[in-house]
């Protein structure tokens, strides 16, 4: 295997592969980056049994000669040694070889390295996936769904079908929730050709975080194929394998209030940022509860207090106010990482009674909820 490639275009697609490899794995040949040149260009898999990420660079691309090959072939490097050695060349051209075995030779200006690598037919080999299960969707909306609803799995190991994101089709919608049982976030997604075959799968959250990082802001479409174990992700140049979580995720459905006892309309902004200055008091404790309480003419207020450092009392006019008074305490941080999902509009904000769960949703529709339970306090 001989071939010349322009170093920027090698490290991004290695940046990309990068995100799936990992040091901690049982499998040896997984700390490399195994790497496929044909005729058409040059293949980069990086994998730590749980998610595959493949990207593909072109031999040339809009016009550009990005590589030159002189042999095609394939072998496993050792993935954070390569990277740092691509990332600290010279100049911009790269020559890679390929001698006797799998000595390989990684030339750039002046500058020379050998490493070992290892044979490529050892590597484990992509799920088999057959196209039948697949639908599209805007990469800037699956980015948006993933951002509003990928905060909320839970990160302790003990329900291991609740550190991911629940993904089904109800008719022409996509509705995806998190919930680490103490707050839940749902978003719904109307897509056209849905296949009705989705009953739930459970992506990961650690792969959808890693799949958010790798997809660029455009609204060009993301292929997404599911099979029993697995999901694939494919853009024009990235493939992006999971495997799906095992068990039955909860009926989160019931948990949703039908009615409701007071109900605010607030600017979303405004309450987030009252929040984060009462929270600089809770966050000395451990538990980080702020207190909420509708007052006369259309104001709330948000309090907080520490024993050993003081108090804070913040009052906020709200746009409506509904329903019967309230008292409430809840935690900061998840308060918060909702106001965030729902991103600045106005939000309605509906309690059924100061110990029952509480939603909020934005004003304009009812495509994002959140739910959130209160903490007691006495």
């Amino acid at each position: 295997m001989k071939f010349t490639i322009l170093r920027d275009r090698l490290l991004a697609g290695l940046n990309d592969v990068m995100k799936a490899v990992s040091s901690k794995t049982t499998i040896p040949i997984l700390t490399g980056i195994k790497i496929d040149v044909t005729n058409e260009g040059m293949t980069l898999t990086g994998s730590d049994a749980d998610i595959t990420i493949q990207t593909f660079i072109p031999v040339e691309e809009n016009g550009e000669q990005i590589m030159d090959i002189t042999q095609t072939g394939s072998i496993v490097l050792q993935a954070r040694m390569y990277n740092e050695i691509i990332r600290k060349l010279p100049t911009n051209e790269v020559e890679i070889e390929i001698t006797n075995g799998y000595a390989t030779i990684i030339r750039s200006g002046k500058s020379e390295f050998h490493l070992i690598g290892l044979d490529a037919t050892e590597y484990p080999q992509l799920p088999e996936i057959a196209a039948d299960r697949q639908f599209t969707i805007p990469t800037d909306l699956l980015k948006s769904v993933i951002r509003e609803t990928v905060f909320a799995v839970a990160t302790s190991e003990s329900r291991p079908v609740l550190t991911g994101v629940n993904w089904k089709v109800e008719g022409d919608a996509l509705i995806c929730v998190a919930t680490d049982s103490h707050r839940l976030a749902r978003r719904k997604v109307n897509l056209e050709n849905l296949p009705n075959d989705i009953t739930s799968v459970v992506i990961p959250g650690k792969s959808l975080n890693e799949l958010n990082k790798i997809l660029e802001d455009t609204n060009n479409p993301v292929q997404i194929v599911l099979t029993n174990q697995h999901v694939l992700f494919k853009t024009d140049d990235v493939l992006f394998f999971s495997r799906l979580l095992e068990g039955n995720y909860p009926d989160t459905s019931r948990l949703i209030p039908e009615e409701f006892k007071t109900m605010i309309t607030i600017n979303g902004k405004s309450l987030l940022q009252a929040i984060d200055r009462a929270s600089l008091l809770a966050r000395e404790d451990r538990n980080n509860v702020v207190r909420f309480e509708t007052l006369e003419n259309q104001t709330v207020e948000i309090s907080s207090n520490s024993p050993e450092i003081g108090k804070v009392e913040e009052q906020i006019q709200v746009e409506s106010l509904e329903g019967e008074n309230l008292k409430i305490s809840f935690s900061a941080k998840y308060m918060m990482e909702a106001l965030k999902a729902i991103d600045g509009q106005d939000v309605v904000i509906e309690f059924t009674g100061a110990m029952r769960p509480f939603i909020l949703r934005s004003v304009a529709d009812d495509a994002i909820l959140q739910l959130i339970l209160p903490v007691r306090t006495y």
